[in-house]
């Protein structure tokens, strides 16, 4: 199995010993970037702290340790959150 095998559908920010999504939660798929194929939990999130998009730190972006990858949701699927960037 290699990293993105790995990754996809693991949920961002979760327990590596408990990394599956969890019933009765909300979650939006991350496409793009380097938090590709995770699951975002958005089932404390509201519409409008949402429709401007997220900036989820990472590691792993252009950035490094402190920075943040920059996700909005897609037009006309919401299910889907694309990348938009990195920022420091």
């Amino acid at each position: 199995m290699d990293e993105l095998e790995f990754m996809r559908g693991r949920v961002y920010g979760a327990d590596h010993d408990d990394p599956g999504p969890r019933d009765g939660r909300l979650y939006v798929e991350l496409a793009g970037g380097p938090l590709d194929g995770l699951l975002l939990d958005i089932t404390d999130r509201s519409e409008a702290e949402l429709c401007g998009g997220v900036g989820l730190p990472t590691e792993i972006g252009r950035y490094g340790a402190g920075g943040r990858a920059l996700y909005v949701p897609r037009v006309g699927r919401g299910s889907v959150f694309d990348w938009r960037g990195d920022v420091p």
